[in-house]
């Protein structure tokens, strides 16, 4: 019950901090997000780890883990083709910022249920 409600407000705390400073940088907050980026990945990383051991059950791996996949790939294509969304001006930035600090979140929850799934796989006896 209470490692439910830390999961979720933990999950809640990490989308809010992605849209505020994927916001921020996108407009022209760049320098102050640069002075605290470290810390805010790496915060974000954290917030990430506890969502991937408390939130994401048994039933909920597979789909987890698809969405993940999509929104990093999303991730690297809006940073490695920037093109794209510069096409769009402001509004590209805005996306571009949010998703690549949502990537940042969601990857080290997407790596524990992962490490998690191989681990329940790897332990099944062979028939």
């Amino acid at each position: 019950m209470v490692d439910e409600r830390i999961g979720h407000y933990a999950f809640i705390l990490g989308v809010l901090i992605a849209l505020v400073v994927g916001a921020a940088v996108a407009f022209g907050g760049a320098s102050l997000v640069e002075a605290y980026s470290a810390y805010l990945i790496a915060f974000l990383f954290i917030i990430g780890l506890v969502v991937g051991f408390l939130n994401i059950g048994q039933k909920e791996v597979n789909d987890f883990l698809i969405a993940a996949i999509a929104l990093q790939s999303a991730g690297l294509l809006g940073i490695a083709g920037t093109s794209g969304f510069a096409a769009l001006g402001l509004l590209g930035e805005l996306i571009r910022q949010i998703v690549f600090y949502l990537t940042a979140f969601v990857f080290p929850a997407a790596l524990v249920v992962a490490l998690k799934a191989v681990y329940v796989l790897a332990s099944k006896p062979t028939a």
